[in-house]
């Protein structure tokens, strides 16, 4: 079973994540994982922030002369602002220079002020920011390196920004995810590029903010993971509690999602046949996206993630109440994008694969990479030959 658990405020002194689970053997480096958490800062339309936000990488522990050991591995992203709050966000006794007291809407602030008794929302907001997403793209290297042993690569690519889709049957394959990043704002089509930047300069100039839809998709994924036995056991229940953890993500779909509510069931679904050269089914569509019954059917796992607009503007024009006084306010500012829908996909890249890394675990097992990948094998090697059993009509 693979697990982790992430630490840190988006200004503390650094964020940690702790990987659990991962097999002895898993070849890593930290040049990789580098350039893994530089892919979460891309994207036109992106903060200054970003410019200045060097991710300081140190690996604590579960990994020796660059393989994993099969222990826990211990990540540490530094914080290359903290001298700057070393103060405001000091762990020891002490009060804030100033109290946030006009929560955003649209953010956890108000809410969580009220859950745990602040009154100041900064005690919320650093720890709900998306800068934890940080924490979360270094597990997910560790995940992507092990499904790579596997066979699998995960793809995102963004399909929408504000009003701008790109033309259906527009997707990138597995080889081409040096090629979406090359993209300002990750997009594999050009024209649909074009007008999004077009779009965010536009919102840009407004003082606003824009959402959108990133695709995410995996393939080389083997029939089976997952599961139809239990509610918690199926792929698409697991790859939806991922995807949906990512803050101001507020819907997603699976394959075709909610366009096959409004089909016939003759054309929602996908024909089945058999490949002799290739000893395998196969699926002639692929409007399920990858998963039936709560399982994997071998094909593309697709994925669909949509991102509201982010709700800290520029130009702040959505009124509040001061905590304190309960008087009408404009809410506090921190720094903000225009849109991070570009960088959103790199995050959704990392929560599916931890679920795929997960599931192949859970299904393959093993201490070593050597094991995993002869458990995967064998398997793999079973789905050729005829059932073992057949039952007979009366038992």
């Amino acid at each position: 079973m693979l697990r982790f658990l992430t630490a840190g405020e988006s200004h503390g002194r650094a964020l940690v994540v702790i990987v659990e689970g991962l097999p002895a053997g898993l070849g890593v480096t930290t040049a990789e994982l580098a350039a893994e958490l530089a892919r979460r800062r891309l994207g036109f339309g992106r903060g200054p922030r970003m410019r200045i936000e060097a991710d300081e990488v140190t690996v604590l522990g579960g990994v020796r002369h660059g393989r994993t050991l099969g222990s826990p591995v211990a990540i540490e992203i530094a914080n290359s602002e903290w001298p700057k709050w070393q103060e405001e966000m000091s762990p020891d006794p002490g009060l804030p220079t100033r109290l946030l007291t006009q929560p955003r809407p649209g953010h956890a602030d108000l809410a969580g002020m009220q859950k745990y008794g602040f009154a100041d929302a900064r005690d919320v907001l650093e720890r709900a920011s998306a800068r934890e997403t940080a924490a979360r793209v270094a597990a997910g290297y560790l995940a992507k390196s092990f499904l790579a042993r596997l066979g699998m690569s995960i793809v995102s690519h963004v399909v929408a920004i504000g009003p701008v889709r790109v033309p259906d049957g527009i997707r990138p394959g597995p080889g081409d995810l040096d090629r979406v990043d090359q993209s300002p704002v990750r997009c594999f089509d050009p024209e649909s590029e074009t007008r999004m930047v077009e779009a965010i300069k536009a919102a840009a100039k407004d003082g606003d903010s824009l959402g959108g839809v990133v695709e995410v998709l995996a393939y080389g994924a083997p029939v089976g993971l997952g599961s139809h036995v239990h509610w918690d056991r199926r792929l698409d229940g697991l790859i939806a509690q991922a995807l949906m953890s990512i803050q101001a993500v507020k819907s997603l779909e699976v394959g075709e999602g909610s366009d096959v509510a409004s089909r016939r069931g003759s054309e929602a679904h996908d024909a089945i046949t058999w490949d002799e050269s290739a000893r395998r089914y196969e699926r002639v569509t692929a409007r399920a996206g990858g998963i039936e019954g709560g399982m994997s059917t071998g094909g593309v796992i697709v994925a669909r993630v949509a991102m509201k607009p982010l709700a800290t503007l520029n130009r702040p024009v959505l009124g509040t109440v001061d905590v304190v006084t309960k008087a009408p306010a404009k809410s506090f500012k921190e720094r903000t994008d225009v849109t991070a829908v570009p960088a959103m996909g790199v995050v959704a890249e990392t929560m599916l694969a931890l679920v795929l890394a997960d599931e192949s675990l859970r299904k393959f097992g093993g201490d070593s990479m050597a094991e995993v990948v002869r458990n995967r094998d064998g398997y793999l090697a079973s789905l050729e030959e005829p059932p073992s059993s057949v039952p007979m009509p009366g038992g």
